[in-house]
């Protein structure tokens, strides 16, 4: 096949991944900036750089993508399809960010490229789907909400209520690190994504498909996602730093739930297990609230977030599908 289709869908991903870095910036620094722990420019500047350095150590979770979720038909049909995954998947990102809500760019995309396959009646992998969406859904965000309520309650049995206080200067020093390891981790899980479908692209047009992300794929994915990441989510920022926890995290709640986050990231990544940044780090920020006043956590923002969390796959899915089956009748 000749290279401009290929290049164009390239250039798609690339877009997906600057949307996926600027609906996500909020992942890594939103409770930062909440608590003043960093400034907003600051942490942003190093969220993007952290998101770059981190988009090198993610290459067995761009295996998963490329392999384990579709097997796409060879030539155009196939490239067709990944093109309907990614504008599905981008569609659902900017609709969310729009709204304000954290939502998963990993389950927009793997929802994307299942709808556009079934459209194609090309195989879906419902077991990679099953072991990479559907109990990471469940899993990631129920062990960032324990790690994060567990390491909250350790802090506070520690420190004590009435001394947190005195140590906010302490914590916020500490939150600056935690926020850095949340943002590496945010890269070593997202920039795979679009390191896989790549691949995938390159491999079904005949340019590609060996063992291996080759580095021009990883060097481009991740400088699109640091740079939708610099470009920062400013609306979904705000939901993650001041609208779970009412009036605003405090820097012990922040630094725990970054580094709680970041831990099941990491994990995550050693299981070459694709998970989503934004449900582990929504429910780290949940569990720290929990520790505290019920009253405090506005319980209509985690319903909604939850909405969203729920429609995401079949959104995104149901988009891709409609403008895979509309290019391929024409």
């Amino acid at each position: 096949m000749d290279w401009l289709p290929v290049a164009l869908v390239i250039g798609l991903a690339l877009i997906f991944a600057f949307t996926n870095g600027f609906h996500d910036a909020s992942n890594s620094v939103a409770t930062a900036i909440a608590t003043r722990a960093l400034s907003p420019r600051i942490a942003i500047t190093m969220a993007a750089g952290l998101n770059l350095v981190g988009a090198f150590l993610g290459e067995g979770i761009a295996r998963t993508i490329g392999e384990n979720i579709i097997v796409p038909p060879d030539g155009t049909e196939g490239l067709i399809l990944i093109t309907a995954a990614l504008l599905g998947a981008v569609a659902w990102n900017l609709i969310t960010w729009w709204w304000g809500m954290p939502s998963s760019s990993t389950h927009a995309l793997i929802g994307g490229l299942a709808g556009a396959s079934l459209a194609a009646g090309s195989t879906v992998l419902w077991s990679g789907i099953w072991t990479d969406v559907v109990l990471p859904m469940f899993v990631s965000p129920l062990a960032g909400l324990v790690v994060a309520y567990l390491g909250m309650r350790v802090l506070v049995r520690v420190v004590g209520n009435h001394r947190r206080q005195g140590v906010d200067r302490d914590l916020r020093r500490a939150q600056v690190a935690s926020a850095a390891a949340m943002a590496l981790g945010h890269g070593l899980q997202d920039a795979a994504k679009t390191m896989g479908v790549v691949v995938l692209a390159l491999s079904v047009t005949g340019h590609g498909g060996g063992d291996g992300v080759p580095w021009p794929v990883m060097v481009s994915a991740a400088v699109a996602l640091a740079a939708g990441t610099y470009a920062g989510g400013w609306r979904i920022m705000r939901t993650l730093g001041r609208r779970i926890i009412s009036p605003a995290p405090e820097p012990a709640q922040g630094m725990v739930a970054e580094a709680s986050a970041a831990a099941v990231l990491y994990l995550a990544a050693v299981a070459h297990a694709p998970v989503s940044t934004t449900h582990t780090i929504t429910s780290a920020i949940l569990g720290t609230g929990l520790t505290g006043r019920s009253s405090a956590i506005r319980w209509g923002v985690i319903r909604r977030i939850l909405l969203t969390w729920v429609l995401t796959f079949p959104a995104a899915a149901g988009l891709a599908a409609l403008l895979c089956a509309v290019v391929l009748a024409l």
